[in-house]
C-alpha cells in the first residue's frame, strides 16, 4: 500500500488590509505578514507573479520567511496564457520561468497556468503549449497545474494530454467555472472560491467537512494535495483555510 501523501492548505497572497486585526495582529509590521501567515497555514498561492516579474532576490526572501515543509504555489504570468493561441506565448512562458523561481528551492510547489474563460480546448494548441513547460525548475522536478475555465476542457482528449505530461487539472469550486474532478497527475490542486462573509469560516461546516473528505481521498493513494481558498468574500479565506487545517491536521 502506498504511503499517504501530504495535504497543504492556504490562501491566495498574504497582504490584504481587511485581514489586519483578524488574521494578522493589528500592529504586525507588513514586512512580517508572510512570516506570520506561514505559522498558521501550510501553503500560499503567490499571485503577484501573475501581474508582473519579480526579482530573484524576492523569491529567495520569501523562501527564507517560511518554515520547512511549507510550499508556495506560483501563479504564472497572464502574458503567458491570456492568448487565443497558447503556443504563441513561448517567449512569455520562458520569461516567466526565467525570473528566479528556483530561488524558492524546496519551498517551490506547483506552478498554476490559468487560462482565460474564453479559451476553448484545442488539442493541437494545448499539446504545443504543454510541450513548453519544463520537467524541472532549478534541478528539482516541476509540478504544473492547468486551470481551464471553459467547459470544453472536460473532454477525455484534453485530460489524456494532461496525464501524458503529469500535469494536474485544477478542481475549481466556483459557479461560473467547470468543476473538473479528474485526476491527471500525481498530485491534486483545488481552488475554492465560494467563501461568504456571513459564514464565520467562509464555508459552512458541512462544506468544509466535504472538502476535508475529498482531500483525504486524494492523498490516500500517496499523492499530495493542495487546497487554496481564493476570491469569494476574500476577508474569510484565512478563516476557511484554518478551519480546514483543523480538520485534516498540519
Amino acid at each position: 500500500m502506498s504511503e499517504a501523501g501530504t495535504i497543504r492548505i492556504g490562501i491566495g497572497g498574504w497582504s490584504y488590509d481587511p485581514w489586519r486585526g483578524t488574521f494578522f495582529p493589528e500592529k504586525l509590521p507588513k514586512t512580517r505578514e508572510l512570516e506570520h501567515a506561514a505559522t498558521r497555514l501550510t501553503a500560499i498561492e503567490i499571485n503577484a507573479t501573475y501581474y508582473g516579474r519579480q526579482k530573484p532576490e524576492t523569491f529567495a526572501k520569501w523562501a527564507a520567511s517560511v518554515p520547512d515543509g511549507f510550499r508556495f504555489a506560483v501563479k504564472a504570468s497572464r502574458y503567458a496564457t491570456a492568448r487565443k493561441i497558447l503556443a504563441d506565448g513561448a517567449e512569455s512562458v520562458a520569461m516567466f520561468l526565467d525570473q528566479g523561481l528556483e530561488r524558492l528551492e524546496d519551498r517551490l510547489g506547483p506552478v498554476l497556468w490559468q487560462l482565460p474563460p474564453t479559451k476553448a480546448f484545442d488539442r493541437e494548441d494545448l499539446a504545443r503549449f504543454l510541450a513548453l513547460l519544463p520537467a524541472d525548475i532549478g534541478g528539482r522536478p516541476a509540478r504544473h497545474v492547468l486551470e481551464a475555465r471553459h467547459a470544453s476542457f472536460d473532454d477525455p482528449a484534453a485530460l489524456a494530454l494532461l496525464r501524458d505530461h503529469n500535469i494536474a487539472i485544477a478542481h475549481v469550486d466556483r459557479p461560473d467555472a467547470p468543476a473538473i474532478a479528474e485526476r491527471t497527475a500525481d498530485f491534486a490542486y483545488a481552488r475554492l472560491e465560494r467563501a461568504v462573509a456571513a459564514e464565520p469560516a467562509g464555508y459552512t461546516p458541512e462544506a468544509l467537512d466535504h472538502w476535508a473528505t475529498v482531500a483525504r481521498e486524494w492523498v490516500a493513494a500517496g499523492d499530495d494535495a493542495y487546497l487554496f481558498f481564493i476570491a469569494g468574500d476574500k476577508v474569510r479565506n484565512p478563516d476557511a483555510a484554518e478551519a480546514m487545517i483543523a480538520r485534516v491536521g498540519r
